[in-house]
Parts: structure tokens; C-alpha cells; sequence
């Protein structure tokens, strides 16, 4: 069976973002596929977290996967930290890797900002890191968002080079999977922005934990604009707001923007947003539930990581092994 690799950054609370651009496409995935899923806590400290914080959010990242559908005994869950062959990998890699690749990914402009200086040398490199991640399993396949595209590229061409300095095919060349509407989940504040966890306002983001009375408000308070929705999705053109509103009722809907445009194109906002509202509720309501029940059991949590990072490293280990013997390295 091919084998799926995925992770999520234990670094905040989780929002709507999250869930319609990475967790909930894990549980469908399960059927099909051999699926890895991992709380990427190595990816999260290339910038200071509070230790507490960060292990808080650790258990909060497992107790969203459990929430959404994931069968952590049908599928590996464990959090990165446990599996030591990921970082072991990630420094072979860093001596594949060029540096060339690495001056190009956006994400670390974004992040560094104008202080590059000072950014941690993990926070440049952590792409390599990913890479590892993904061909330490030797995954065939990974569930990526848009902002997530140009680091498998990097896997691929890391895997790629591998392969020709070794005169091997050890490595598979990972493909894609881009699944379903609002991959890129925008801010309600602004239409311009990714729906983000470091937000100051808390009014910007649907949080997984929220309740029914959290989400209404919030999306009751989401900007829009003051014309009636179109009847197809070329009408959101040069209209942010609109365009992410739509498509997150799209995404909870499992259904494309011009379905929904087709039924409620020509209403105003008022009404639109109220059958969002219902539609969240619904979607989103039993799962936060099921999150606050699973993180008051964190003896549970504890055991799925411990048990997820075992069987993980059984499948790592022997690919390490081989690995080793490859390019030359003692074991």
C-alpha cells in the first residue's frame, strides 16, 4: 500500500484553518492509504516555545486528530521528537541539500522578516528537516496546502539527487495531494490574510476548541462587503472577504464555490452568514466537544503519542539501516 506523510505544528491553539487545510483530509486518507501522521514538535522549536505551552500543544494537535476521525490504531499518530531517525536523516540531508534551494524558500523570508540575522540557523534549514520527515518513512504521497508546495518540491529535488549521487532509486519521488476547497484558509478580519494563530485578535480565527456561542459571534463579526453574493465564482473576484466566507461554507459542505453560488447567489451577507453559522456548528461543534473531553485524558493522549512513536520507528529504523550502508557510514 502507498503511504501517506503528514504533520501539524504544535504551536498554538488550532483553528478553522487547520482543520479544512490539513486535519480533516487525514481521516478520508485512512481507507486508501498507509498514513503517518505527526505532531512536528522538532519543526516548532526553530523559534523559542515555552515548554509548558509547547507541551500542552502537543497533546492539543494529537486530541484535534482523534477529534476529526483519525483512528490513531489504524493509522500512526506520535509526536516528531519521539522518533529520533528524523533528525538523524535531516543532517544527511542537509549534506545533500544546496544552499541555492534553501535561499529560495519564501516561508523563511515570511517568517525571518527583516531581523534574518538573528533567525535560528533551524529556521533556515527546517526545510530539510521536512524532507527527512517525508523519506524517512519513504512516504509516496503528502496532503499539502498551496504554502506548503514549494517545500515538497524541495523533498523531491533532495530525493532526486540523492538517488543520482548513489546511482540508486532508494528514495521515492513524493507526489502531492491537494484536496478540496479552502485549502488556504483566509483571516475573518481580512480577506488578504491567512487565518492565523499568531493573530493578535482572537475575532480573526474560528479556534477548534471554540463553542457554538464563540463561532456565531465571530462569524457574525467577520467583514464582508455590502453587495449580495453572485451566482457563480468568477462574481468574488476582487472580493476577499466574500471569497473566503464562501469557500469555507464550500469546504464544511464538501461541495465547490459554484455549487453553493448556485442555491444562495443574490442574498445578502445577513443571511448568508447565518446559514454558515448553522453549517460550523454542525461541523465543528462535536469535534471541539470530542477535543476538551480528550485533553481532560491526557494519560490517554499520552499512550496513542508513545505507542504511534514505536511503531513509527520500526518502520524508520531499518530504512536508517539501509541508508547507512549505502553511502559508507558505520552502524
Amino acid at each position: 500500500m502507498e503511504r501517506i506523510f503528514s504533520g501539524v505544528q504544535p504551536t498554538g491553539d488550532l483553528h478553522l484553518g487547520n482543520y479544512l487545510g490539513a486535519i480533516r483530509n487525514f481521516v478520508p486518507l485512512q481507507t486508501d492509504y498507509d498514513c503517518v501522521y505527526c505532531v512536528v514538535d522538532l519543526h516548532a522549536i526553530t523559534t523559542w516555545q515555552n515548554p509548558d505551552e509547547l507541551h500542552r500543544s502537543i497533546r492539543e494537535v494529537t486530541a484535534a486528530f482523534i477529534a476529526a476521525g483519525v483512528d490513531p490504531k489504524k493509522s500512526i499518530v506520535f509526536n516528531q521528537s519521539r522518533n529520533p531517525n528524523h533528525a538523524e536523516l535531516a543532517w544527511v540531508l542537509n549534506c545533500v541539500a544546496r544552499l541555492g534551494w534553501l535561499n529560495r524558500m519564501t516561508q523563511f523570508k515570511e517568517k525571518a522578516g527583516k531581523n534574518r540575522e538573528n533567525a535560528s540557523v533551524g529556521l533556515y534549514a527546517y526545510p530539510n528537516l521536512m524532507a527527512a520527515d517525508i523519506l524517512a518513512y519513504k512516504a509516496t504521497h503528502v496532503p499539502v496546502g498551496e504554502d506548503q508546495k514549494q517545500h515538497l518540491e524541495l523533498c523531491r529535488d533532495i530525493a532526486q539527487k540523492f538517488n543520482n549521487d548513489y546511482d540508486t532509486d532508494f528514495f521515492p519521488i513524493t507526489e502531492p495531494l491537494i484536496l478540496g476547497e479552502a485549502t488556504r484558509v483566509m483571516s475573518l478580519r481580512d480577506g488578504s490574510k491567512k487565518m492565523s494563530k499568531s493573530d493578535p485578535s482572537n475575532l480573526s480565527r474560528i479556534n477548534l476548541t471554540d463553542g457554538p456561542d464563540d463561532i456565531a459571534q465571530k462569524i457574525r463579526k467577520a467583514r464582508t462587503d455590502s453587495e449580495p453574493l453572485p451566482s457563480e465564482a468568477a462574481g468574488l473576484k476582487g472580493r476577499p472577504e466574500a471569497e473566503n466566507l464562501v469557500g469555507i461554507y464550500a469546504a464544511l459542505s464538501n461541495l465547490d464555490r459554484d455549487s453553493v453560488l448556485s442555491d444562495v447567489g443574490g442574498i445578502m451577507f445577513a443571511d448568508f452568514k447565518a446559514r454558515l453559522i448553522d453549517k460550523a456548528i454542525a461541523v465543528l461543534g462535536p469535534m471541539g466537544l470530542e477535543m476538551r473531553l480528550l485533553l481532560d485524558d491526557t494519560d490517554y493522549i499520552d499512550s496513542v503519542l508513545a505507542d504511534g512513536g514505536t511503531r513509527a520507528r520500526a518502520i524508520t529504523q531499518p530504512i536508517l539501516d539501509d541508508l547507512y550502508n549505502l553511502i559508507g557510514l558505520a552502524r
